[in-house]
């Protein structure tokens, strides 16, 4: 039996290490066009191995300054501890995912327009971080890969599960999911405050987290990351914490 209804959106509460987040949940279905930041200078930070990362990528680029933004990696919120919504758990952590058959499952209960687009938008083989969130101490604790691309989720037909949605119909689902597969743990935990450190850094200084869109959008728990950001963020589990 699958496990219930847990990776949500809609009403999504911001990280409690982020009690300042203003970010309102958005239903517009237009994503955000956002300009890539353009840099030579290094991002401030103590972070070497995620600057090493980010400069081998920018200078492997042989088709020059990109007219807009490109998504190919995702960050993948979902709740470590329990917590019930109309009466079922919606905990769902790495180590649940592990434990599933196969190490997989589908990422269902998404209620955000803008989150859902996000996941209609995954790719086959894609990668994403695995990210607890609304716990003690957020951050990425391992990554996965999509192995199904986006389908119609079944809990908005479900009147027992907490995210059933009684305006979609089976002939046009508004609401879909991927499945999902675990990679590995990261060989750190990476908290946000260390995400947000260098964020902050890059966004008075330049470097690839100026505009992460953790910081920017923080209630989605579905988020992309370009190349740059992906391979900056992986490059910190190399380094010791702060």
């Amino acid at each position: 039996m699958p496990w219930p209804s847990r990776k949500r959106d809609k009403g999504a509460a911001a990280d409690k290490k982020e009690p300042d987040a203003k970010i309102a949940k958005t239903e517009e279905e237009t994503p955000d066009k956002e300009g890539e930041e353009k840099t030579t200078k290094p991002p401030a930070g103590s972070s070497k191995s995620g600057w090493k990362n980010w400069k081998k990528t920018k200078e492997s680029d042989a088709g020059g300054e990109e007219s807009k933004i490109t998504y190919c990696h995702w960050l993948l919120k979902s709740e470590p501890e329990s917590r019930l919504e109309k009466g079922v758990d919606v905990k769902f952590s790495i180590d649940d995912l592990k434990a599933q058959p196969n190490q997989t499952t589908f990422w269902d209960g998404v209620r955000n327009y803008q989150a859902r687009n996000f996941l209609r938008a995954m790719k086959l083989g894609q990668q994403a971080f695995f990210y607890h969130s609304n716990c003690k101490e957020p951050g990425i604790v391992g990554i996965v890969k999509i192995v199904k691309e986006a389908y119609p989720d079944h809990t908005q037909f479900d009147q027992k599960d907490p995210h059933y949605d009684s305006t979609s119909r089976k002939e046009n689902p508004k609401w879909s999911m991927v499945d999902v597969q675990f990679v590995r743990m990261t060989k750190r935990f990476i908290p946000l405050s260390e995400i947000k450190a260098h964020h902050l850094a890059h966004k008075a200084d330049g470097g690839p987290l100026k505009n992460m869109m953790l910081f920017m959008r923080q209630r989605l728990s579905i988020q992309p990351l370009t190349q740059e950001e992906f391979d900056f963020v992986l490059g910190l589990e190399e380094e010791k914490p702060h």
